[in-house]
């Protein structure tokens, strides 16, 4: 149970969309939140050394309502993050390591003949929780890798021709290693674009190597930090009153058309064979948001756009074959990108 003495949004009762509060309470219930959205910072920082950035992206999907995609090199701590936000959560938690004999029915559930009813049952998969890892989901073939579309968008699973909705909220955090390591299979574009963000995970610098170390020997669970010392911060129904006090922050036009804008020069800027689609403007402007909220901000600006912009487009875009074979990286020729389109000044 989270350890608050109160509830945290008292006059939002059971995080009800449809009650229109006072300007007073507005402000009053942005600052709470981010005060939850800060504390929530403080304690993940505990487990995982260095990565800010990732944290703070983590968190911007998280106030967001969309999925993140991580990829990195194995051991730089990509499901220890997972681990400790599910345990500063409080809702339900579930791991599915994907291997290249997993069918979709180990995501999403199946039907099992009860022979004492001699009915068939339906048994819920994994993907029946609040938040799910999905542990190194590119070494699974892509149908497998599809099983969980319907869920990512819809927040529901189809079975048996039955339609069983997923509890709010649900987050799936995916991990993969890179492309080139042997055993990998390339995730689909359509389920490529249900990830709100891709996230890349780099080598910690010295300095935290060192701290992550020293504090890791300590540990009697061998290799692994012990998340279990992580406070409980918040609770399901809280992480939806934050969701929506985020898409209730107010954003001005010319920041929306910003957002707009940035997406639209990708389907036509030099370099790129693949432009990013709708659902990228979509999540610029839920990740500006949350982003404008974890900072305790009244608004949206530019910047809070900007920031979480190539997390947002780097697996929506293509690189023309003449830039692959340069060397040039998505990540170059998108901030070429932004640094050419003009942000509005407020």
């Amino acid at each position: 149970m989270s350890e608050y003495s109160e509830p945290l949004f008292p006059d939002v009762p059971s995080a009800t969309p449809e009650l229109t509060p006072t300007d007073d309470n507005q402000v009053r219930q942005r600052q709470r939140a981010s005060q939850l959205a800060q504390g929530l910072r403080q304690e993940l920082q505990k487990a995982v050394i260095g990565q800010q950035a990732v944290i703070d992206d983590v968190l911007t999907a998280l106030i967001g309502a969309g999925h993140v995609l991580i990829e990195g090199v194995p051991g730089l701590g990509k499901t220890l993050l997972v681990r400790a936000l599910a345990r500063c959560f409080g809702g339900e938690f579930a791991r599915i390591q994907f291997t290249p004999d997993l069918m979709p029915s180990d995501v999403t559930g199946h039907a099992v003949y009860d022979q004492q009813s001699e009915q068939f049952k339906l048994r819920k998969g994994p993907v029946f929780t609040h938040l799910l890892l999905a542990d190194e989901i590119n070494r699974a073939p892509a149908k497998t890798q599809a099983a969980l579309l319907e869920a990512m968008q819809e927040r529901q699973v189809t079975l048996e021709g039955r339609t069983l909705p997923i509890a709010q909220p649900f987050m799936v955090l995916a991990t993969q290693n890179p492309i080139e390591q042997e055993g990998t299979y390339p995730l689909p574009e359509a389920e490529l674009d249900r990830f709100m963000l891709k996230l890349h995970i780099d080598y910690p610098a010295a300095h935290e190597e060192l701290l992550m170390v020293r504090q890791v020997t300590r540990s009697t669970r061998a290799d692994m930090l012990d998340v279990q010392p992580l406070r409980v911060v918040m609770q399901p129904r809280e992480v939806q009153a934050l969701q929506r006090i985020a898409s209730e922050l107010p954003i001005d036009e010319q920041v929306l058309e910003y957002a707009v804008r940035l997406a639209r020069a990708t389907r036509s800027w030099p370099g790129l064979a693949l432009g990013a689609g709708p659902r990228a403007s979509i999540a610029l402007v839920r990740g500006g948001r949350a982003r404008a909220l974890l900072r305790g901000a009244e608004f949206v600006t530019p910047d809070d756009i900007r920031q979480c912009a190539l997390a947002v487009l780097r697996h929506r875009v293509r690189l023309t074959p003449e830039l692959d074979i340069e060397g040039l990286s998505v990540d170059q020729v998108l901030r070429q990108l932004f640094d050419q389109v003009p942000a509005p000044r407020l």
